[in-house]
């Protein structure tokens, strides 16, 4: 059984550089875990530098919930604990051995689990930290429990993985997964699909809702989803998680040890050779660019997609969550007089260049950097925002009662049914060039220690 829901309201954005087809790996000696790709999280170190690791060993625990434990993706030593201003811990890096020895957890059939023994696994193993609620996009409280889980079977960001390329294989442990994360609530179990590109392999759960969703970006985004399927009122939590992350759920009760290994897109214009990489969870992002990426432009490394994905550069790491990483032009190397030019090339959701007048019937992708293109400008009502913004919220008027942090507000405009990625498209259409993610992540800050989350 499945439905096909229609989201109206978006907007695609053709970039070059989509993956190949390929799948690759890549030599790679040092990984980290870092705690700022966790939301509301403050480590509590479990290891020093020196010590030795396994595969499954914890690195540090969330002090707001000392149960959940993150765990090293290889065996190894601990290289280096990397500390920022006030000396907040950056990440924590470990050199791979090579031997690759890994801690038991020990395995179990999943059918004649309890929930009990489900969570107490996913906690021992690390895996519970690939759970996130709504709202807030927290790692959730293991005593609570959700209305429905979503589990998200495709991404429609620009240059976004083909998800069966990510989980070529991995039919069995998708399986064994998903059931697993059927034991997590009493409420339904939603797998959410592309109705471009559906799954190859849909598991066969009795309590699984398979949906597919058709329409532009952002219907990939897990607020959509919610919103079509079972929105949130106050009070209420709904869990999601990753289709890849089940997989990786899955092989822990298949085999009883945590498997870090995931494939990722390497995207975006200046990549000479895109494809997809074979890898193991927080690896070194040097070696998958090394060679492979033009030197003659200063470059924009991104961990995750170009719209809401994570600064970094080579010695950087790819953060927890992705399947993605983006290299695009930074954008520094100015036009003289720029915006008098025809600009046929360029991307424009206006008609401020050609492309805008012909952007319907446009298929050819196109070039982006990172320039902002103009400087800040007083923030103004425009009516744009709503051409692309699918969710039933007005978002200017959200956004500015997240500038004002007035709590009653964001809260009757609808807070607790978006995530700062949401406003991505909104942040990019916006002729004002202000930070809204940002903002909306402040807001969502507010209201989080407000309600005491």
């Amino acid at each position: 059984m499945f439905n096909v829901i229609k989201v109206k309201k978006g907007l695609d954005i053709p970039l070059y550089g989509e993956a190949k087809s390929e799948i690759r790996t890549a030599d790679v000696d040092l990984y980290a875990l870092k705690p700022q790709d966790f939301t509301a999280i403050t480590p509590k170190l479990l290891v020093e530098e020196g010590d030795r690791v396994l595969r499954g060993t914890p690195l540090f625990f969330a002090k707001e919930k000392p149960d959940v434990k993150f765990v090293s993706p290889v065996s190894g030593v601990v290289k280096a604990i990397v500390r920022g201003e006030k000396r907040v811990i950056e990440c924590i890096v470990v050199e791979a051995d090579g031997k690759d020895d890994t801690v038991d957890f020990g395995s179990f059939d999943v059918k004649s689990a309890t929930r009990e023994q489900v969570v107490e696994k996913l906690l021992a193993s690390g895996c519970w930290t690939f759970i996130r609620q709504r709202p807030y996009s927290l790692i959730p409280n293991p005593a609570s429990t959700p209305k429905c889980i979503i589990i998200k079977g495709f991404d429609s960001a620009p240059l976004a993985p083909d998800y069966n390329t990510l989980l070529k294989g991995e039919e069995k442990a998708l399986q064994i997964g998903t059931e697993a994360v059927a034991k997590l609530t009493e409420g339904k179990l939603h797998l959410n699909a592309s109705n471009k590109r559906p799954l190859n392999f849909v598991p066969d759960c009795d309590r699984l809702q398979v949906n597919y969703f058709e329409g532009k970006h952002p219907c990939g985004n897990v607020s959509v989803q919610i919103e079509k399927l079972d929105p949130i009122n106050k009070g209420e939590r709904v869990w999601y998680i990753d289709v890849n992350d089940v997989v990786t759920i899955g092989k822990l009760f298949l085999t009883g040890r945590y498997v870090s290994d995931k494939t990722v897109a390497l995207t975006g214009q200046e990549v000479k050779n895109t494809g997809y990489y074979r890898i193991k969870r927080g690896a070194l992002l040097e070696p998958l660019l090394a060679g492979n990426v033009n030197t003659e432009h200063h470059l924009r490394i991104i961990s995750g997609n170009v719209l809401t994905g994570t600064k970094t550069d080579q010695n950087g790491f790819i953060s927890h969550y992705d399947n993605q990483i983006t290299v695009i032009n930074e954008g520094d190397n100015y036009e003289f007089l720029g915006w008098i030019l025809p600009g046929f090339k360029k991307f424009s959701v206006n008609r401020t260049f050609p492309y805008g007048f012909l952007r319907l019937l446009c298929k050819k992708p196109v070039k982006v950097d990172a320039n902002l293109h103009g400087g800040h400008r007083a923030f103004v009502f425009t009516g744009e925002f709503e051409k692309v913004f699918p969710l039933n919220v007005y978002p200017l008027q959200l956004i500015k009662a997240c500038i004002i942090g007035d709590i009653d507000q964001m809260e009757q405009l609808g807070i607790y049914e978006v995530d700062s990625e949401d406003f991505a498209l909104c942040e990019v259409i916006d002729a004002s060039k202000t930070e809204i993610q940002k903002i909306i992540k402040q807001g969502l800050e507010l209201m989080r220690k407000e309600m005491g989350e």
